[in-house]
């Protein structure tokens, strides 16, 4: 392992503030799961199962504006695509919580649809600024940070509802998350590779040009030909042609779509853990304490994420999603707040890994003029996930307490882990 990538990454200025961007900008939409939850639950009177319904359609939503978003970014660029997401949290948040059950659906769905892009946009940036064994320790890097987000977010989120404060806090998430789609227009980070060569000329410092374009994609090898190595143009017209090539969904190989289908299954085994730690800690009355599980459930995300993106060689994404979803079982068995944030530490050492890993694999196999939307997909495949996860755990949770929602996702996840991994090895027989 080499820990020391994280510095020499940090030490490149566009990743160093895309990552604290991304990580401000994510902030209140991590308190949105978790304040609409208890809204609709506290509030308006309804069951986990509802709730989980409200946060399927939400994810719904977002699963379906993905793709679109993330193809708008690739042809009209970052701050045109942002426009509507721009307009409509304030506006689709600032209503939410003011009306009934049966309006918030349509209204969530539409929020969904038109909700801040920043978890794609990050990911498709890291992608132009990092390449090769590097891309490991950035999509590292940005998965670690989002679980900061998740140590803040869901436990502000927990005690603002529980103060009886849900009307304000939602309308809040809008109004913050359109500051900070503002704040992403105006540093506008590269989505392209020749948005990063405007990027390097902008630099002043030669230094930092060159750590730049050392770990940039060729295109920008070829516009500094005098900072790159011989033989960098003919690499950037060859990976040029593969991108024009690769037109229409030519990119969407049976690999990428087994990354999808571990992005779904991470996404379900992540939203129905949510919702079962909320349903626990609310059920026995301790709702104050939720932030102490979310502290400690991704905290072990950290440090896996740490581990992961120091180690030389990756591990199959399927695999680390297997691991996590396994380790969520035990949780059905905690009977106490520091029980229940003790044995979150387990699967939560893995939640990183998977996302890292999977995001990773997508940005090399797929070509960077197809990346935005892949990525949309893939964050698409994530969000469907979440919509599933949600509702599922609801059911359990009011067919058999608490438990039924780490005990239906965790199950579900393996299953779905050991479905692959059998076709995985059927099509390996047949190739061979």
């Amino acid at each position: 392992m080499n820990f020391a990538l994280y510095r020499e990454l940090l030490a490149i200025r566009p990743i160093r503030r895309l990552l604290l961007v991304g990580m401000v900008a994510r902030i209140p939409h991590s308190a949105a799961g978790v304040l609409l939850t208890l809204h609709i639950v506290l509030t308006l009177g309804q069951g986990y199962a509802a709730a989980g319904a409200a946060a399927a359609v939400l994810t719904i939503g977002i699963a379906l504006g993905a793709p679109w978003r993330g193809r708008r970014v690739d042809t009209v660029g970052l701050r045109t695509a942002l426009i509507p997401s721009v307009i409509s949290e304030t506006v689709i948040w600032s209503i939410v919580p003011h009306v009934s059950y049966q309006w918030l659906l349509p209204l969530v769905f539409v929020g969904g649809l038109l909700t801040l892009p920043i978890f794609s946009v990050v990911r498709q940036s890291l992608g132009v600024l990092a390449e090769g064994d590097q891309r490991r320790t950035a999509f590292a890097l940005d998965a670690i940070t989002t679980e900061f987000v998740f140590m803040i977010g869901p436990a502000a989120g927990a005690v603002v509802a529980t103060s009886g404060h849900t009307t304000a806090g939602l309308t809040v998430v809008g109004v913050a998350t359109s500051l900070a789609g503002l704040f992403l227009m105006w540093f506008n980070p590269p989505t392209r590779s020749r948005d990063q060569t405007v990027e390097c000329v902008e630099d002043e410092q030669h230094a930092a040009e060159v750590a730049v374009v050392s770990t940039a994609p060729a295109h920008v090898q070829e516009a500094a030909a005098e900072l790159a190595p011989a033989g960098a143009a003919t690499s950037a017209a060859q990976s040029g042609l593969r991108g024009r090539l690769a037109g229409g969904f030519a990119w969407f190989t049976a690999t990428v779509a087994a990354l999808f289908a571990v992005a779904a299954g991470a996404g379900m085994v992540l939203s129905g853990t949510d919702v079962g730690i909320v349903a626990a800690l609310e059920t026995g009355g301790h709702q104050s304490e939720i932030g102490i599980v979310f502290v400690f459930w991704c905290a072990a995300s950290v440090l896996g994420g740490l581990i992961y993106g120091a180690m030389h060689r990756p591990i199959p994404p399927v695999i680390l999603l297997l691991g996590m979803a396994a380790l969520t079982l035990p949780m059905a068995f905690a009977h106490d707040t520091w029980t229940l944030a003790f044995i979150s530490v387990l699967p939560g050492l893995l939640c990183a890994p998977v996302l890292s890993a999977a995001s990773e694999k997508v940005a090399d196999l797929v070509s960077e003029e197809r990346r935005g939307e892949a990525m949309g997909w893939y964050g698409s495949a994530l969000t469907a996930g979440v919509a599933l996860g949600s509702p599922l755990a609801g059911v359990f949770i009011d067919i058999m307490g608490p438990s039924g929602g780490f005990v239906s996702v965790g199950a579900a996840g393996v299953l779905l882990c050991l479905v692959g991994l059998a076709l995985q090895q059927r099509r390996r027989r047949a190739a061979a």
